[in-house]
């Protein structure tokens, strides 16, 4: 059992970007599905599926995207930024701006899992839960 669940669902992606693999599939949660939407729209993953399992928790395939020409993945880095023993929150005003605005930042709100940008010009604070780029 482990206790970050998060942190899993961003080392198996991780991990699997590093190995060079097509498809990951990880255990599914509700807020796992709202990042990998996320991580779609944004274009950072090629195609997900959700599949339900005999113990009703689910799955979740995603098909990750790397770099026609030179075969890099789209994902160069994950960073988990708050953790269940030290929770990070922030304001609309001082939401981060990752490498330039290059990068997301996704923030569990109180009207949803949403991008930094989403969150800014909706005027909504929240959890930092990871920085993609």
């Amino acid at each position: 059992m482990y206790t970050d669940p998060i942190a899993d669902y961003l080392t198996r992606i991780r991990n699997a970007n590093a190995a060079g693999h097509r498809v990951v599939d990880i255990p599914a949660s509700n807020l796992k599905k709202e990042i990998t939407k996320i991580l779609f729209d944004q274009g950072y993953i090629l195609s997900y599926k959700f599949e339900e399992t005999k113990n009703h928790q689910g799955n979740i395939k995603i098909a990750l995207k790397y770099d026609k020409l030179s075969k890099e993945p789209v994902i160069k880095a994950l960073q988990r930024i708050s953790t269940p023993g030290l929770r990070k929150y922030t304001g609309s005003d001082s939401l981060p701006r990752i490498l330039n605005g290059l990068g997301i930042a996704i923030v569990s709100t109180s009207k949803g899992v949403m991008t930094g940008k989403q969150a800014t010009k909706e005027n909504v604070g929240g959890e930092l839960i990871c920085y993609v780029y």
